[in-house]
């Protein structure tokens, strides 16, 4: 078994589980962060994440990526940076894996949509609700609800942004059943794993811009930190075309964030002398963290990203097909909740904000094209954008 570096989590240290579970090696030799992975990669919401929007919503092309294989391109790089800092891989992969669960369909513009939906119940937030999955919805256990995650994966998803002062009432519900100290900074596992998300779509959404034709090179090239990796693949592959460069642009950029993260993650955890867990915990900052150089750089490629892919023009006109669609949806569910399945039906509450939540949990399960599904079934046709 690889040695855990001091500050580290370990399976043994764990906080352990809301509800006692009995140990044993019935369904084989695992730790309990083996266990939340697998628990993960098991469960419905899991599977529910290949077809839900990333970047392009309900893409029509194989080769596009999804929330389901984004989770598992974060989850390839946050292992890659846990082992090479001595942190718990199996924690820091179960977080990756997770993380983007909460997501309604159609990714931010679904959100929104809710948002707006639960605005006089509380709103909604898609970090919130990969809580409110993991804890109440996703039950495939006869004792509890929820998967009875570990404290330290809780305690990983509720903050891996750092330290929360006023959670929303999803999040708030998960910390008052199993308290998860909102207001301090989470394991070292759990900054790495919100770096590895964004290692992984800084760098894969330029590949999925190019290829939906929404980026083209030359936009590229006007981004230093591109222009800079270019130029060398160039040194490195003379008279090789550009197509068959861009791929090993991506990856040598990717492997270079991830090298910043390692070794700028090192010299902080020593700045700070760190020794343990808790010490990671009290630093009162996050530790794991780029480089001030690669940190502007990313800045830098986020800017041009929301500018030129995030807003283009084509992918707002799907965000408004979108948002239409889920708007229309929870409008039509509160109105008439009989049009809602059986199960969801009978379990609808009498009295607000817990009637329209609990509307919203059903819609925020769909996947995208069984919201476009249900959209034409309860409402009518609906004219999308190509690519729907």
């Amino acid at each position: 078994m690889r040695e855990i570096s001091p500050w580290g989590c370990t399976a043994e240290a764990s906080r352990g589980r809301l509800h006692p579970e009995r140990d044993g090696t019935v369904r084989g030799p695992r730790d309990a962060f083996q266990r939340d992975r697998d628990r993960i990669i098991h469960s419905i919401s899991f599977r529910r994440l290949r077809h839900k929007t990333q970047v392009f919503l309900a893409p029509d092309g194989d080769h596009f990526r999804v929330r389901l294989t984004h989770s598992l391109e974060v989850a390839q790089i946050g292992r890659t940076v846990a082992r090479a800092l001595g942190i718990n891989e199996d924690l820091t992969e179960a977080l990756c894996l997770a993380h983007d669960i909460g997501h309604p369909p159609f990714g931010h513009a679904g959100e929104d949509a809710l948002k707006a939906a639960l605005s006089a119940q509380g709103g909604f937030d898609h970090n919130g609700h990969t809580l409110r999955t993991l804890t109440k919805l996703e039950s495939p256990y006869p004792a509890w609800d929820g998967l009875n995650l570990t404290w330290d994966m809780l305690e990983g998803l509720a903050k891996h942004n750092g330290p929360i002062a006023a959670p929303q009432w999803a999040l708030a519900a998960a910390d008052a059943e199993y308290p998860l100290e909102l207001e301090r900074w989470p394991s070292l596992e759990a900054q790495v794993a919100a770096l590895a998300d964004d290692i992984a779509y800084d760098n894969h959404d330029i590949d999925d811009g190019l290829r939906a034709g929404l980026l083209t090179l030359d936009q590229l090239l006007a981004v230093p930190m591109i222009a800079e990796g270019w130029r060398a693949v160039e040194a490195k592959f003379p008279g090789v075309a550009p197509k068959r460069l861009m791929g090993e642009l991506i990856r040598a950029q990717i492997g270079a964030m991830a090298n910043d993260l390692i070794a700028n993650t090192r010299a902080e955890l020593s700045a700070a002398d760190i020794g343990s867990v808790e010490d990671v915990r009290a630093a009162g900052r996050c530790l794991a963290r780029f480089s001030d150089g690669m940190r502007e750089a990313e800045r830098d490629l986020k800017r041009f990203m929301y500018a030129n892919l995030y807003h283009h023009p084509a992918q707002l006109a799907a965000a408004e097909a979108a948002h239409a669609v889920v708007a229309g949806l929870f409008a039509a569910y509160a109105g008439d909740p009989a049009l809602m399945p059986q199960e969801w039906r009978d379990a609808l509450p009498d009295a607000e904000p817990w009637r329209s939540r609990h509307i919203a949990d059903f819609i925020a399960g769909m996947t995208d094209r069984y919201a476009v599904t249900r959209y034409r079934d309860v409402i009518g046709p609906i004219d999308l954008p190509e690519g729907f």
